[in-house]
């Protein structure tokens, strides 16, 4: 079992850069494959991005692909999400994931963070 704290949301100004960190907590988090998702006010979760174990694989929904950079520490148990070039559509609470497959974590992760707030104001 893991389990995942999300940090680093907070407000900005569009164009402005955001790393969002996620901290996991067990000495396994180097299996997992992990993912961030979203969630805006009034809409469904979806799928921002994801990497297998090592990072060698990435994934992007393609709203923000060329601008968020997804990426994992295994030696300090952390996630990272980079967003850059954010834009007000882009407010959400991102939420942290867990998966022990790639496909898992793009679709059905087994494990959830409680997320963190973004707002990208105009």
């Amino acid at each position: 079992q893991v389990q995942l704290v999300e940090s680093g949301g907070g407000l900005v100004q569009a164009g402005d850069s955001l790393r969002l960190s996620c901290a996991a907590s067990g000495r396994t988090f180097s299996t997992y494959a992990m993912g961030w998702f979203r969630q805006a006010p009034g809409k469904e979760r979806e799928f921002v991005a994801a990497l297998n174990w090592n990072g060698t694989n990435t994934y992007y929904a393609d709203s923000v692909k060329g601008r968020f950079t997804i990426s994992r520490d295994n030696v300090k148990n952390t996630l990272y999400l980079q967003m850059n070039s954010l834009k007000p559509e882009d407010t959400a609470v991102y939420y942290c994931a867990a998966d022990l497959t790639p496909v898992g974590v793009r679709n059905t992760p087994d494990y959830w963070g409680q997320g963190t707030q973004v707002t990208v104001s105009s």
